[in-house]
C-alpha cells in the first residue's frame, strides 16, 4: 500500500475521462452527456482518494481497551 496508487488511478480516471469526452455519440444533448460522465468519474476518484488516505494515514490512531491493568501502556 503507498501513495503510487493515487497516481495510478488518477491516470486511469483521465484517460476515462478523455475517452468518454471523444467518444460521446452525437446528439441533441452530448453536452449532458459528457458533463455527467466526467463529473461522476471525477466524484468517484475523489471520494475513493479521500476514503484511501483515510485509511492509510489515519488522524487519531486506536486504543485498545479491555486489557488487564499490567498490559496496559501508560502515556
Amino acid at each position: 500500500m503507498s501513495g503510487y496508487t493515487i497516481i495510478w488511478a488518477f491516470f486511469g480516471v483521465s484517460i476515462a475521462c478523455a475517452l468518454a469526452y471523444f467518444l460521446t455519440p452525437k446528439g441533441n444533448e452530448q453536452t449532458v452527456i459528457r458533463t455527467v460522465i466526467i463529473m461522476s468519474l471525477v466524484c468517484c476518484y475523489l471520494m475513493w482518494t479521500i476514503t484511501y488516505l483515510a485509511q492509510l494515514h489515519p488522524l487519531i490512531y486506536p486504543k485498545k481497551v479491555g486489557l488487564r491493568p499490567h498490559h496496559q501502556e501508560k502515556f
